[in-house]
């Protein structure tokens, strides 16, 4: 899996990943200094099926942990994975 980068503004952020020339990312919206609302997840068709959606959300809980914030996740992507993943809802 490639790289998973991170940045991030004073009110939003995003993490992204090229894949084979495909850029993926997720973008947040900050909510103050403990909590971020992720609001979309865009996985070229080229890289649908192969977890890249997947490893965007699992950098932002890591982050999350790190960092002592909560996640909303409002982007239906997002919000699915949470429901599979009961481990992530220490950030929730």
């Amino acid at each position: 899996m490639t790289e998973i980068h991170r940045e991030e503004t004073e009110t939003k952020g995003r993490y992204w990943t090229v894949v084979d020339g495909h850029e993926a990312e997720m973008t947040y919206s900050r909510a103050g200094a403990t909590q971020i609302i992720i609001d979309h997840t865009d996985v070229p068709d080229a890289l649908r099926g192969q977890g890249v959606g997947l490893r965007l959300v699992e950098c932002a809980v890591q982050d999350a942990r790190a960092e002592a914030r909560r996640i909303m996740p409002l982007c239906p992507f997002a919000r699915a994975q949470f429901a599979r993943h009961p481990e992530w809802h220490d950030v929730l």
